[in-house]
């Protein structure tokens, strides 16, 4: 289920970096993570922050704002600049 979910949020955002824990939480258990999150990350800077998980998640939402940010890129007046 978490690559499942991963793969979906890697075809929406084809060249972000995504980390997906492993079944025994090996990154959770050695970073005391409590709650689950969705995060975007661009230039080290939170883009958005989901709720907290499992129960607060909207991936309605995530996917909304990732819409968006793919509709920005393709719009004409868009430079993107990588550095």
């Amino acid at each position: 289920d978490r690559l499942r979910a991963a793969q979906l949020m890697r075809e929406g955002a084809p060249d972000c970096p995504l980390a997906v824990d492993t079944m025994d939480n090996a990154s959770s258990a050695a970073y005391g993570a409590y709650f689950e999150r969705l995060y975007i990350i661009q230039e080290e800077k939170v883009m958005y922050q989901g709720g907290r998980g499992p129960e607060g998640y909207k991936i309605s939402e995530l996917r909304s704002w990732l819409d968006q940010y793919k509709t920005r890129l393709q719009s004409p007046g868009t430079v993107v600049i990588q550095v």
